[in-house]
């Protein structure tokens, strides 16, 4: 789509104004007409399709803020999966949350706009991983966090996210737990919860395995009295060093309700694009990594997507019955 011009030599006026409005301050003016052609057309087929897009916070402002319907982190986009009144639904983001919207949603069309968008700790456990856990610990509850494939999700008792871990393994009522497949937050967890003993397994996000401490007391050398904010799937001694730290949905409602003037958020590097663009009074340093499989995610595979009806998820139905319950059984797990 072309910028319109305008008359008396004025500067072109900005396709969907109101739209660009939400990422001006991420995307150039000068590439907004780039993008605004598959913005429109995006919001047109989710009219003719009756489709949603699900977006999490790591992805790009561009699709964040511009054609999700619904944003959020793995546990809230669970959660809105099952409720959707639509035909298709499309994943902005990795094949694992696809495969759980699926299965929260058997009868509608799920996509992935692109299928290489994987992740680390999915790729880190099998589900013959989980049956020789299972052997080996007779009896011992199994805790999967939702970064895991159906198939590991149908060997497990009950699934997690950051955001609602804690609350899952009290709620086993258990003095021992297996917590897989991500080491740091099943260790971050142990911290919170020294009642109960959890067993690891050696998973870890490719994005936050990578931040160390030496990276949290280099920035408050840099910014002294600047806020760091952690996602727990870093390591311990990284979330130690830290002022707070939680799912990305927890991130968000501290920085909107908290409002440190400064502050570093520890995780992927859209989260605190996603936020700023919201807030623009809050200075945010970015010491941030990107993870590659979110940012397989475009305007432009979102537009193919919803034009052929392509990539689509599929769970084989016993194997979805089984992975079902144990995402079920975490959503009805509420805080105390």
């Amino acid at each position: 789509m072309a910028a319109t011009l305008s008359p008396l030599g004025r500067a072109p006026a900005l396709p969907l104004p109101e739209v660009y409005a939400r990422v001006s301050r991420h995307v150039p003016a000068i590439e907004w007409p780039a993008l605004a052609g598959d913005v429109e057309a995006i919001l047109a087929l989710k009219r003719s399709r009756n489709a949603v897009v699900l977006a999490h916070n790591y992805q790009a402002p561009e699709i964040f803020h511009t054609v999700a319907d619904i944003v959020g982190d793995s546990l809230a986009l669970a959660r809105e999966a099952a409720k959707v009144d639509a035909d298709v639904i499309v994943l902005a983001g990795v094949h694992f949350m696809a495969e759980t919207a699926k299965l929260l949603n058997p009868g509608k069309t799920v996509l992935i706009p692109d299928l290489r968008a994987g992740c680390s700790l999915a790729d880190s456990i099998t589900a013959a991983d989980v049956r020789g856990l299972r052997a080996k610990y007779p009896g011992v509850p199994i805790v999967t966090y939702v970064n895991t494939s159906a198939a590991v999700k149908a060997e497990s008792d009950i699934c997690c996210t950051s955001g609602n871990a804690v609350e899952v393994v009290r709620s086993l009522n258990a003095p021992r737990v297996l917590m897989i497949p991500d080491e740091f937050l099943a260790r971050n967890v142990q911290a919170l919860v020294p009642e109960v003993e959890i067993l690891t397994w050696a998973g870890h996000c490719e994005v936050h395995e990578r931040f160390t401490p030496a990276d949290i007391r280099e920035v408050r050398d840099s910014y002294p009295g600047i806020t760091v904010i952690a996602h727990p799937e870093c390591p311990p001694d990284v979330v130690a060093e830290s002022d707070f730290s939680g799912s990305t949905a927890m991130m968000m409602n501290f920085v909107t309700e908290r409002r440190p003037a400064q502050v570093v958020l520890v995780t992927e590097c859209s989260m605190a694009d996603n936020i700023a663009a919201a807030n623009p009074d809050i200075e945010f340093v970015k010491p941030c990594n990107l993870c590659p499989h979110m940012k397989r995610i475009t305007l432009r595979n979102i537009r193919h997507a919803l034009e052929t009806l392509t990539q689509e998820v599929t769970v084989e139905p016993e194997l979805a019955d089984r992975a079902r319950l144990a995402v079920e059984r975490m959503l009805a797990v509420r805080p105390r």
